[in-house]
């Protein structure tokens, strides 16, 4: 389905609204998104379901749709540049006696917002001033904030990255969590209409000219490109894609996991986006530095947002940019693909650093 149909098919869904009701779905979550459906933009969610929003619903890792096959559980997968659906089993699973060091909280000044602003912040184990260290900052999702992944062990962010580490795949990474809501007024809030909203659009001038000169001046990080890392979920995948087209020269290494609509002009089933650019927009400028790995993958079976997703990789197909489209069989808006996201990120990270020796 191309883009255009997509959007044909959000506004139909918006005019059935009030039927949501007696439409059957496939999982609870989703009967709760389309009853929520009915009550508008403002709709009240519970904090289990923002929370689902902001870093993912939890997910089983042995369900049977999304379970990782006999070849994945393997003591060591081959190491390729070709995507793997899911993350391994013995990338994900804690291993006796490794140290995978804890999230720690950090603040900065933000020039951008006018205040100061938190940041989780995961250090290797063994942090040292004397080593440098590559640097992923990871975006959370809607109604999220600093804590959404690093309060939630079940998305394996540090064993990813430890077990990783630990094989000699990857260099020692450090990883941020920032508060991707920018707003400039404290007050201000996330909601489902295009105010509320344009906070996390803005947060690219935050990322850029506040929060990675704070780490890099405050931390032992390796600057460059080849160094510096993207990734986000849901909200954060939608700015993780607008901000590595806006400044592709700053990161090396993206993905965009489950990225929400509204890069361009969409109508979902919870608002009217308008739009951070039009479809024949949505590309790298001309003679643009590009990533070395710009990935966007998605749930096939994500309640959430869907098959947005995939319109993106249709328009930037179109549009001629270079990138990875894959989705996870049987994934919803869930920590199942969360976890592959960054797995097949690092691993692309590994790969090229395999080939470079």
């Amino acid at each position: 389905m191309d883009s255009a149909a997509l959007l044909r098919e959000g506004l139909k869904k918006e005019k059935a609204a009030e039927e949501v009701r007696d439409i059957k779905t496939d999982s609870a979550e989703e009967t709760v998104m389309e009853d929520n459906m009915t009550a508008g933009a403002d709709m009240q969610m519970s904090e289990e379901e923002k929370a689902g929003f902001a870093g993912g619903i939890a997910a089983g890792g042995d369900s049977a749709e999304a379970a990782p096959t006999e070849t994945e559980e393997a003591a060591q997968e081959e190491l390729n540049d070709e995507i793997s659906e899911f993350c391994p089993l013995n990338v994900t699973n804690t291993r006796s006696g490794l140290d995978y060091g804890e999230f720690i909280h950090g603040t900065y000044y933000s020039e951008s917002c006018g205040m100061e602003r938190g940041y989780s912040i995961l250090l290797p184990a063994d942090y040292s001033e004397d080593k440098q260290y590559p640097v992923l900052y990871l975006l959370h999702g809607i109604f999220g904030d600093e804590y959404s992944f690093s309060g939630d062990p079940s998305n394996k962010i540090k064993e990813i990255a430890g077990n990783m580490a630990a094989d000699g795949l990857i260099d020692k990474t450090i990883i941020v969590c920032p508060n991707m809501y920018a707003a400039k007024d404290p007050a201000q809030q996330p909601a489902f209409d295009n105010e509320s909203i344009k906070p996390y659009d803005e947060f690219i001038y935050d990322l850029t000219g506040d929060l990675m000169p704070h780490i890099e001046s405050s931390y032992s990080v390796l600057t460059g490109r080849e160094n510096t890392y993207l990734a986000g979920f849901s909200m954060g995948g939608r700015e993780t894609i607008f901000i590595t087209l806006q400044r592709p020269e700053l990161f090396g290494y993206v993905c965009a996991i489950s990225a929400a609509p509204g890069i361009v002009p969409a109508t979902d089933k919870f608002m009217t986006h308008n739009g951070q650019m039009q479809e024949s927009e949505m590309h790298f400028a001309d003679g643009a530095v590009l990533p070395e790995a710009f990935i966007i993958c998605c749930g096939s079976k994500d309640s959430v947002v869907g098959k947005y997703p995939e319109s993106y990789h249709e328009i930037l197909t179109a549009n001629g940019t270079e990138h990875i489209w894959y989705e996870i069989n049987g994934a919803d808006h869930d920590n199942t693909a969360i976890k592959s996201g960054l797995y097949n990120l690092f691993k692309q990270i590994a790969y090229d650093r395999a080939q470079s020796k």
